[in-house]
């Protein structure tokens, strides 16, 4: 049984950046609530699903509801078990991510609880598809060693304690991190509204099937990436170049169009994006653009109906195709 269930990704506990000490008067309830928020982005960021992410806060909670004695730092102590919990699981998952069918990619994230004004750049980068699959190519030690130090500022101490090694090696381990995420790909520091404008050009585009429109906004080399894991219809597993992909969205979205699926505008992994939804409002798939220097340069879909759960009631993708092929029989093609 899971327990703070009405808790789901610690709404409640706020941003919570420093608190959570034991304190007079305060129960471990309180205690865990109110950082809830951190350890499910901690996890989050390590694991890149959210379920699995909130299985590890949980299993925390129950580590610290059985623990014999109070921590000095209940912060300090809540954030290590969860690292150690989610290097475990990682270490797991990896082995099955090499036998997924097809691409893999994170499972979409809406909104990430905890907020941290001074950290606010680092958090939003480090959620995006684009950082999280570079984050996938790091050992699961280099991962949590970035993720606790270079995201969430965590001192070498309170790393070399959540990770189990000495701070000389977590300062060696956090170097090599850092030059692979940094070797990776250029931070996506596009101005929130120039990047939301673009966003929305390029919805009404692709609701439009407008090919020119598409190309305009889409980057020479832009890659257009699906997640179906042999369960949904994957859009494309990875098509690359402004013309190819222009013209394979023009094709495929006036389809959904005319069987009244919807595409809802949202923030997906910190960056602009769009859930899609059948006529009753089910989950179909979700979409996440990385932008820079004024065009997309990447756009991230993910329908694997296990990965989709968290967002909403999920629709089914393979009934969904069909409709829309029926549909473009019945009508012919719209271009």
């Amino acid at each position: 049984m899971r327990v703070f269930e009405d808790g789901r990704f610690g709404a409640r506990g706020g941003a919570a950046a420093g608190g959570g000490d034991a304190g007079a008067g305060r129960t471990r309830t309180e205690e865990f609530v109110e950082l809830r928020p951190l350890l499910f982005s901690i996890a989050y960021r390590i694991l890149g699903t959210v379920s699995e992410a909130e299985d590890a806060v949980q299993e925390t909670w129950l580590r610290y509801e059985a623990s014999a004695t109070r921590p000095a730092s209940v912060k300090a102590f809540l954030s290590a078990t969860v690292t150690r919990i989610a290097i475990d699981v990682l270490r797991s998952a990896r082995v099955r991510r090499e036998s997924y069918v097809g691409q893999w990619l994170p499972e979409p994230l809406l909104t990430d609880p905890y907020e941290d004004p001074a950290r606010s750049a680092e958090l939003a980068d480090s959620v995006s598809m684009a950082a999280l699959l570079l984050l996938e190519r790091l050992s699961p030690l280099e991962r949590a060693v970035f993720v606790l130090r270079e995201v969430f500022a965590f001192g070498f101490p309170e790393v070399a304690s959540a990770v189990g090694r000495s701070e000389a090696a977590c300062r060696q381990l956090a170097v090599r991190a850092r030059r692979h995420m940094e070797a990776g790909r250029p931070r996506f520091e596009a101005d929130r509204r120039e990047r939301d404008e673009l966003a929305a050009r390029f919805f009404d585009a692709l609701r439009e099937g407008d090919v020119d429109a598409l190309r305009e906004l889409l980057a020479a080399d832009v890659q257009l990436v699906g997640d179906g894991g042999g369960k949904a219809p994957a859009l494309a597993r990875s098509v690359v170049g402004t013309d190819n992909v222009a013209r394979l969205l023009a094709a495929f979205f006036p389809l959904l169009m005319r069987i009244e699926v919807t595409l809802e505008p949202c923030e997906v992994n910190g960056l602009p994006g769009a859930v899609l939804r059948d006529r009753h409002g089910r989950v179909a798939n979700t979409w996440a653009l990385d932008v820079l220097d004024g065009r997309i340069q990447a756009i991230h879909t993910v329908a694997n109906p296990d990965k989709l759960g968290h967002v909403g009631p999920v629709a089914d993708a393979w009934e969904l195709q069909r409709e829309a092929m029926r549909a473009r029989r019945s009508q012919g093609p719209s271009h």
